[in-house]
């Protein structure tokens, strides 16, 4: 029998790409997407993206949005206990597994670890390699026909004038200084997937406002009415 899996979604490339390899994976079936919101702009928090474009995401994916409202600002203890009433209902639902989109930060990837050791639930690492790898697993991206954008780059590692808002291809990748993560694993820039093998069908995002916060500079994407679709929320 599959293991029934989460995936943290993040709604840009990372999170996408590893729903497109979890599925090629007979040991695992993936069965909701994990989100958490910024509960006062309900938008995905970095990525900036707003909330019916992860729910059309989801549409697209054919899976159940398990979305996770946080407070702002969101104090650690916060992030931590909303996150164990979400474990609680997944194990009520069966659920053994959640994976994440991350690449090779080890910090990151033992807190996730530490946060799920007893409760009944498995981290996953699809995509875990080491730092050089992610230049081709960028690659790897673009050639199996994923499409995304930049939403948020951090103007401390990135100049945000010519990559804010800039479709995430090979240009780009060529373009970017020496140092920058191909995939943008340091935190220097967020993404938001609009269409890949991972979806039945591409998202249409029109461009908006670009503005700048606490040394962020975040492009808007609104979501055109024919890419809306129907999806399952959770909870």
């Amino acid at each position: 029998m599959k293991a029934q899996a989460l995936l943290s979604w993040s709604s840009g490339k990372d999170s996408a790409w590893a729903l497109h390899v979890l599925r090629q994976r007979a040991e695992v079936e993936i069965v909701g997407l994990l989100t958490t919101f910024n509960e006062v702009f309900d938008r995905v928090a970095m990525h900036g993206v707003r909330r019916d474009i992860v729910e059309a995401q989801a549409a697209a994916a054919g899976l159940a949005l398990w979305p996770v409202p946080l407070p702002s600002p969101c104090s650690n203890e916060a992030y931590e206990e909303r996150m164990r009433a979400v474990i609680h209902r997944a194990r009520t639902q069966g659920i053994t597994a959640i994976a994440f989109g991350d690449l090779f930060l080890s910090d990151i990837r033992a807190y996730r670890e530490r946060q799920l050791a007893g409760t009944g639930l498995t981290p996953l690492f699809p995509l875990w390699d080491t730092p050089a790898a992610t230049r081709s697993l960028a690659q790897q991206m673009l050639a199996g026909g994923l499409k995304a954008i930049l939403t948020c780059v951090d103007s401390r590692q990135l100049s945000p004038g010519p990559f804010v808002g800039r479709t995430f291809d090979h240009q780009f990748l060529q373009e970017l200084p020496e140092g920058v993560d191909p995939c943008g694993e340091k935190g220097e820039f967020h993404t938001v997937c609009y269409a890949g093998p991972m979806f039945a069908h591409p998202l249409t995002l029109t461009r908006g406002e670009v503005v700048e916060r606490d040394g962020f500079w975040f492009c808007d994407f609104r979501l055109t009415d024919t890419a809306r679709s129907q999806t399952v929320i959770f909870g």
